[in-house]
């Protein structure tokens, strides 16, 4: 489950604020030209209804049609620079928002990609992708919609008061009455849309993660009929979202008339006392014109700001969501510091595995594994059996640093794992599990993963290794036949052989089956097996398995039970032995 928010979502959220502007550094050059444009159209915003004033106290009063005509001329090129520069502005600060929030996905990306897999246990990948696509989207507009456009508008708000007050002060404090008015609704407004949007955030990663998982898991949800009762919940949770929106809707569609009420009764008050100012001869009907046009932009950015601020909250909500991911302290260490090379022996194609009085537990001293010692050989054959729950793939696990042990040492030729470059350690390694996951694109760009150092003809002698190659020549397009989602158009049988595929292109030294063969038909089996027993000389080698028929050719066989190794020998041995593997053995074979 996703962490609840422990913050209001406060628009000044400095230590959010600060570290949102730390993105824009590789950006700055371009950050400060769009402050600076910022500035300068707020700068030419007053200078419009200055223009017209001048223009009805001067030539218009005193009939002056060539001054007329020049002045025209430059509060109209006056406007169309104002344009031209709102425009490129506006381009600019959008240009930045986006490559911004470009380098923060790739950032979430990064570090979601090297965090371990215990923090996927227990976080809904659907929070995972709200994360990484909405809330970092909302963050656009904080760059794009919010810090440089707060900044030009309450710059636009000073600039244009002052200038108010040095036409006239009696008919600026006409206006600044209903000001009080308007601060109060904003306020009123604020608060109200900042719970909104928290609402329209939670109910948005609620919704994702509902439908990841459950499209995931569709099959068991038709098996069991459960459409219905599915259908119902998403019900609700799309309600809850729709709720949560319209409450959004419904204070904007209020705030914004309220501030248009405000303003027209600003307005009316300006002009029924200013009238009496300009028969009284107190000021020139050209003020009263222009603070028509002041109170008008007055208003404007007060009305903007409280939207601008709302971005904002908007941004810091979902901010402060997005550094929870990256702050998360689940990383996994790579602080090792050899290579390959460093292992003795590794060059003549020895690799031993060696695990001394190993512990483990996923949550706290619930232990999986319980003090587990075995050595493997280089070139030897391992295989582990034992009940559902026994701590056989938990092995596996630690051997590859999926999860870090809490006690004991795992090493290679005598070289701690842990003191290995993560990904030489796992560059040695190479794993098939029972449940294949393919990805979107070509069957060749699966087999290779995208690396273009893998020819196609490695990828073809690998496939015809292993027996899948004639099945891939019969499909369209042959190796460059597009998988869908998770390889739903093959077979279990077909993806099973796609991966033992994927892992010989690779050429590890330490080969790891984990149920690998449990999914694949008899005769696609006995052809494995085959390519299998090939692959496996001179490489060390663990097979999990229930199937004993398939590990009885073992080097060593280790049966666990509870988190411990109880028996330990070839499958002769294990037999004489009269214990579990005896009746494990007898149970699979009894019909025969």
């Amino acid at each position: 489950m996703s962490a609840p928010d422990s913050k209001a979502g406060s628009v000044f959220e400095w230590d959010l604020i600060r570290r949102l502007l730390g993105y824009t550094r590789p950006y700055k050059g371009f950050f400060f030209l769009a402050l600076g444009l910022t500035l300068a159209v707020s700068a030419l915003a007053p200078l419009s209804p200055w223009l017209f004033q001048k223009i009805l106290d001067g030539p218009v009063a005193e009939g002056n049609s060539p001054l007329l005509l020049q002045m025209i001329l430059l509060t109209l090129g006056l406007l169309i620079l104002s344009a031209l520069l709102s425009l490129f502005n506006t381009y600019l600060t959008n240009w930045l928002g986006q490559s911004i929030i470009r380098d923060i996905r790739i950032r979430i990306f990064n570090h979601i990609s090297g965090t371990r897999l215990k923090y996927f246990d227990s976080t809904p990948i659907g929070t995972l992708q709200t994360r990484t696509i909405s809330d970092v989207e909302t963050l656009n507009e904080v760059f794009s919609q919010g810090i440089v456009q707060i900044v030009g508008e309450l710059l636009q708000l000073v600039a244009i008061l002052v200038v108010m007050l040095a036409t006239s002060w009696k008919l600026t404090l006409i206006v600044l009455s209903v000001v009080p008015f308007l601060i109060f609704s904003t306020i009123i407004f604020k608060n109200k849309v900042k719970v909104a949007f928290q609402d329209v955030r939670k109910n948005v990663s609620r919704m994702n993660a509902f439908l990841q998982e459950h499209i995931t898991g569709m099959l068991v949800s038709q098996m069991f009929s459960r459409e219905k009762l599915e259908m119902e919940r998403f019900r609700k949770i799309n309600a809850d979202h729709r709720d949560a929106h319209l409450n959004s809707v419904l204070y904007y569609s209020v705030f914004f008339p309220v501030v248009e009420i405000i303003g027209a009764l600003g307005t009316a008050l300006l002009v029924w006392l200013g009238v009496g100012e300009v028969l009284s001869g107190d000021i020139s009907f050209g003020k009263l014109f222009a603070f028509i046009m002041y109170i008008s932009m007055f208003f404007r950015p007060i009305r903007m700001l409280a939207d601008r601020f709302n971005t904002l909250q908007m941004g810091m909500v979902s901010a402060e969501r997005i550094f929870k991911v990256l702050d998360t302290d689940e990383k996994i260490e790579d602080e090792g510091k050899l290579k390959q090379k460093d292992l003795a022996g590794l060059a003549e194609g020895k690799l031993e595995i060696d695990f001394k009085n190993v512990w483990f537990a996923y949550n706290d001293e619930e232990w999986v594994l319980r003090g587990v010692s075995f050595r493997a050989e280089p070139g030897e054959k391992i295989a582990i059996v034992g009940s559902t729950g026994a701590g056989k793939t938990t092995i596996i696990n630690l051997l590859t640093r999926f999860y870090e042990i809490q006690r004991g040492v795992i090493s290679l030729n005598g070289v701690n794992v842990r003191d290995l470059e993560l990904a030489e350690l796992r560059s040695l390694i190479g794993l098939v599990l029972q449940d294949v996951f393919l990805f979107s694109g070509s069957i060749y760009d699966n087999i290779t993963l995208n690396n273009p150092s893998i020819s196609l003809e490695k990828v073809i002698e690998a496939a015809k290794y292993v027996g899948v190659h004639d099945f891939i020549e019969t499909l369209p397009g042959k190796y460059d036949y597009e998988v869908q989602e998770r390889g739903a158009t093959l077979s279990a049988g077909q993806r099973q052989l796609i991966a033992f595929a994927r892992v010989l292109v690779y050429d590890p030294k330490i080969l790891i089956l984990d149920e690998a063969t449990s999914n694949i038909d008899t005769d696609s089996e006995e052809l494995i097996q085959a390519a299998v027993e090939k692959v496996m000389r001179g490489r060390t080698s663990i097979i999990i398995a229930h199937r004993l028929s398939t590990i009885q050719k073992a080097d060593q066989i280790l049966v666990m039970s509870k988190g411990q190794i109880c028996e330990q020998g070839n499958h002769q041995e294990l037999l004489e032995m009269n214990g579990i593997y005896k009746k494990l053995y007898l149970l699979q074979f009894a019909s025969a």
